[in-house]
């Protein structure tokens, strides 16, 4: 696959806020906090829309519950290892090829509107 997927199609799910345990300090593994995920699956679309069938398509409903299921549960200390754990899940999605996840904390850091990571990762074939 090219540098980012480029030349495939993109299934985004964008802003999917999800309230967690997410940190390393006291306070953030007491109280849940706002978590926001942006995430690109890059696949192939063509069956989909020649079909019309969501059969065909990778479901974002589906996948954005289970997103938000293993964040809330996950209690995960850095971003880092969310965010892989995030792109695993979605690689295992029927038609996933590769996948962008940016996992965001709003509130994190008292001078910056968010802090976060951004990953990519290709399914291995």
């Amino acid at each position: 696959m090219n540098e980012r997927g480029s030349g495939m199609d993109k299934i985004i799910i964008k802003d999917l806020t999800v309230e967690a345990i997410l940190g390393i300090y006291k306070q953030e593994r007491l109280t849940p906090q706002k978590v926001v995920l942006n995430v690109e699956v890059f696949t192939d679309i063509r069956a989909a829309a020649h079909s019309d069938s969501i059969a065909d398509c990778v479901d974002y409903e589906q996948l954005a519950n289970r997103l938000r299921a293993h964040v809330k549960t996950a209690k995960r200390q850095t971003v880092e290892a969310l965010a892989e754990d995030l792109a695993q899940l979605c690689l295992q999605t029927p038609g996933a090829r590769a996948v962008t996840i940016r996992v965001e904390k709003p509130k994190a850091y008292w001078y910056a509107s968010a802090v976060g990571v951004e990953i990519y990762r290709e399914k291995i074939v």
